[in-house]
């Protein structure tokens, strides 16, 4: 759909759209090239589309689903990121609609607290594992006029069919280790690889499974494909300087630092949350395990995000499966952006179908928003077809009472 097709009356055709959803939005696939890696191929994309920003702008390897942040890359197109919602032919940006009408869209009290929906999720596919990398702590990230980025993990099998070429990943570093350690390994940027790797540990990565990352710790993701519920940011910075033979250069280790700090290395490494990096208790305090929220007849909802960053609930999620002929009523105290993983069914009056293949610039029918009106007055999902319906949804900032703590799934 061309841009000259956006709606010019945001209000008009949004009540429209929320009138006729029954306060659900139909949202447009959202994609996002990155320069320096090298695509999965598993998120559905027809394998002519991969370079369809252009082969300058590097291979699309992520799909971020109802976004309203904007991907930090350079040379970007002005809607890089962001989420459009699509209604009788036109299409008008979440964000956009969020700021038209926000109590009704994501609630009156994150409204008030954030005026914007802050938190947005993504597919990251990728062949190989990427650099070792951190996203930086909120106070961090306030230096540069940003936020910071806390992340979490999910695999879902559906878009796993394969390992591809590393599906383990770093994450922080071994106990013991010392900031000159890291130090020395900045230092060593420009001198072949800098060893980083040798101060961090491997996890093999499991379907089915995820991961809780706060900020400031340095993580290199493997190669499954991964489904990230985050904060509404998109700062890093890269503390490897050569993957799989590709150079990583230097500005993106120091992209959201301040300028004169880009050559200081005691700051960058000072950027990193140490105790969480070197806790002997990493996996433990990190990984999780799906905890099943609530079942019934022929359908089950299991939390596979949860947990606390710094003690606040940023955000969270759930997995929705629904046997063949079944159906459930769907209630949440607060606004979710779904996406479909498997089958089909509706949510709703919507249609849902899981595609096969995806045209760059086509529509599809597997991804909603779910305003704060619709889910909690609550929504029929029912599955019409052959095999499992199964969903994502995710969640903003303290919608739930209360959620599980990593770990509780083991216990």
């Amino acid at each position: 759909m061309a841009d000259s097709q956006l709606a010019d009356n945001v209000h008009q055709v949004l009540e429209s759209a929320l009138d006729a959803g029954e306060g659900l939005l139909r949202l447009s696939p959202t994609w996002v090239p990155r320069s320096f890696l090298h695509p999965g191929k598993r998120i559905r994309l027809h394998p002519d589309d991969y370079y369809a920003y252009g082969a300058e702008r590097g291979g699309i390897d992520e799909r971020w689903f109802a976004s309203t942040t904007d991907a930090a890359n350079e040379g970007r197109v002005w809607h890089e990121g962001q989420s459009f919602a699509v209604f009788a032919g036109q299409r008008f940006l979440l964000k956009d609609a969020i700021q038209e009408a926000g109590p009704r869209m994501i609630g009156q009290a994150m409204w008030d607290e954030y005026q914007r929906w802050p938190v947005y999720s993504k597919f990251f596919d990728n062949m190989g594992p990427i650099p070792h990398h951190m996203h930086q702590r909120f106070e961090d990230a306030k230096l540069v006029g940003q936020e910071g980025k806390p992340e979490s993990y999910y695999f879902a099998p559906q878009y796993n069919n394969c390992d591809n070429n590393f599906p383990y990943t770093f994450m922080g570093l071994e106990p013991g280790t010392t900031k000159a350690q890291v130090r020395a390994c900045l230092e060593r940027w420009d001198q072949g690889e800098n060893g980083i790797l040798d101060l961090s540990k491997a996890y093999r990565l499991k379907r089915g499974s995820g991961w809780l990352i706060p900020p400031g710790v340095l993580h290199a993701p493997g190669s499954l494909c991964t489904y990230e519920p985050q904060w509404g940011s998109d700062v890093f910075g890269m503390y490897q300087n050569l993957v799989e033979g590709r150079v990583v250069p230097w500005s993106l280790l120091v992209k959201d630092m301040p300028a004169e700090k880009h050559q200081d290395l005691d700051f960058i490494v000072e950027q990193l949350d140490w105790e969480r990096n070197v806790d002997p208790n990493f996996k433990a305090n990190n990984y999780l395990e799906p905890i099943t929220a609530d079942s019934g007849d022929g359908w089950r909802d299991d939390w596979i995000v949860y947990g606390l960053v710094d003690g606040a609930q940023l955000f969270s999620a759930k997995r929705l499966t629904l046997e063949p002929g079944a159906k459930c009523e769907l209630r949440d105290p607060g606004a979710s952006g779904w996406i479909t993983v498997q089958g089909k069914g509706r949510i709703g009056s919507l249609a849902l179908q899981t595609p096969t293949m995806i045209r760059f610039g086509q529509e599809t029918e597997d991804e909603v928003f779910i305003t704060h009106e619709a889910a909690t007055r609550g929504l029929e999902v029912e599955n019409t077809g052959s095999e499992p319906l199964e969903a994502l949804r995710y969640f903003g900032p303290h919608t739930f009472d209360s959620v599980p703590n990593v770990g509780d799934a083991s216990r």
